[in-house]
């Protein structure tokens, strides 16, 4: 049992609480709290800055990417020595995985977590119809606590009066009230906000920015005392090590320390934190290194794991840096594994907007209009890098970019829901796809993976 006070920041809709929640973490941080964060759903870009705000890695809680009942011990596991665990939620309150119900919805988590729920709520375009709308979310499912509201965007101190009022009626706390402010905002762009990695001074002072305001306007303490509320959570913790051995029978570690190069910087921001826990726990050793800039991959590299990200923004760069791209043809010419998503697989075509790319696979990139998003179940078809045929996951897509041809002779994966395709490229040791994919779901891919790296000769003559 965990005693660990938490907090879900909620919201009507997409796009009122981001800022909120942030604030909140930085306005605790700075307070001396150690804060751990969280994500609902599977964005990677919030919690790059929930990592500025705490210092600590941001950390996802998808239910429908890892399944229910991993909920609860992941925060236990990113929570560890913790004060404070603030969860960030994803749309709107309800909104869950399309056409299934409550799954993956923030009120599913926040039920799993039994935590209290704040609901942040855009006053600017109503004054006393606000109590209907927070009584509505309050009512419709009485296993969701939802525990008190912070007004956003109000206009005035009249405006504020008149929102405290309807809600005093409807008994349900207001515990902030926060003015419009521009500077708080965060650009955006194709899909989403743009990562901290691309704007480290601006976001943050954004973040700071929305930790002052928070502190400002929000009450704190009762917040605090709020997330102390919360009930002891059941179960253990997440552990990397733990989650490994069962998904492979009981297989130990593997030896030697392979390493595993793993992309980073601008370019490359896209990963889930659990990914470099599970392959250390593996045996491997991971090493980051960043494409834009380093003209050789990490000394000893045996495996690459190229995630996702923003390619299409630094395509001239990436292109240019030659050297690296030779020792990535030279890397999956030699048979060793390498394992990318998303931006990856753009990164391992030969040209991303006609821009020369590293050409390890028979397929082009560009950008288009149309955005391909949504939850993804798979199967692999054969056996490759990261799974053995048969092994079914459950992924997202979330991409404006078309590959042409989007699958290669051998797929990487056959999806089977929402619609039966094939899709993606497994070659000698490539296996590249536009699914991103939570391996604490399926630990046994990092295994797989580096016990893979094991079997290869580091190729320093012609990795460089």
């Amino acid at each position: 049992m965990s005693t660990i006070p938490r907090l879900v920041i909620a919201a009507p809709a997409s796009g009122s609480g981001k800022t909120v929640a942030t604030g909140l973490m930085a306005a605790f941080t700075e307070a001396g709290l150690t804060v751990s964060a969280h994500k609902v759903g599977p964005d990677y870009i919030d919690p790059g800055y929930h990592a500025l705000a705490t210092g600590r890695p941001g950390r996802n809680l998808d239910a429908y990417l890892c399944g229910p009942d991993q909920i609860a011990p992941l925060l236990l596991h990113g929570s560890a020595d913790a004060d404070l665990a603030v969860v960030e939620g994803v749309m709107g309150l309800y909104d869950g995985a399309s056409g299934l119900g409550e799954l993956a919805s923030t009120a599913q988590v926040a039920k799993l977590l039994r935590a209290p729920v704040v609901l942040v709520v855009d006053a600017s375009a109503q004054s006393r119809s606000v109590a209907a709308l927070v009584h509505g979310f309050a009512s419709w499912d009485p296993e969701v606590r939802l525990a008190g509201v912070i007004l956003n965007k109000v206009g005035s101190d009249r405006h504020e009066e008149l929102l405290r009022a309807a809600l005093d009626e409807a008994g349900v706390p207001v515990l902030g009230a926060l003015r419009r402010a521009p500077q708080v905002q965060t650009p955006s762009r194709h899909l989403g906000l743009i990562p901290v990695a691309e704007r480290q001074a601006d976001a943050l002072e954004s973040v700071r920015a929305q930790a002052a305001q928070v502190r400002e306007g929000c009450d704190l303490k009762a917040l605090l005392a709020l997330a102390h509320s919360a009930p002891e959570l059941p179960g253990t913790a997440w552990d990397p090590a733990l989650a490994v051995a069962q998904s492979t029978q009981g297989a130990a570690a593997v030896p030697g320390k392979p390493v595993v190069a793993v992309a980073g910087g601008a370019a490359f921001t896209f990963s889930y934190a659990e990914h470099a826990e599970l392959l250390t726990a593996a045996g491997a050793e991971v090493a980051v290194f960043d494409p834009l800039r380093d003209e050789r991959l990490p000394a000893g590299t045996q495996a690459l794991v190229i995630g996702g990200g923003f390619p299409e923004m630094y395509a001239a760069e990436l292109s240019a840096n030659e050297p690296l791209r030779r020792a990535v043809v030279a890397l999956a010419a030699s048979g060793a594994p390498v394992v990318a998503e998303c931006a990856g697989l753009l990164y391992l075509s030969r040209t991303l907007d006609g821009k020369p790319m590293c050409g390890v696979l028979p397929a082009d990139a560009r950008m288009s209009e149309r955005l391909t998003l949504g939850y993804r179940e798979a199967v692999a078809l054969a056996d490759n890098a990261l799974a053995v045929a048969g092994t079914r996951v459950r992924g997202h897509e979330f991409h404006r970019t078309v590959l042409e041809p989007g699958a290669g002779a051998s797929p990487a994966w056959g999806m089977t829901h929402p619609a039966r395709r094939v899709e993606g490229h497994v070659q000698d040791g490539v296996h590249a796809s536009y699914l991103h994919v939570h391996w604490a779901a399926e630990p046994s891919l990092a295994h797989r993976l580096a016990a893979r790296a094991a079997d290869r000769p580091p190729l320093e003559a012609r990795c460089g």
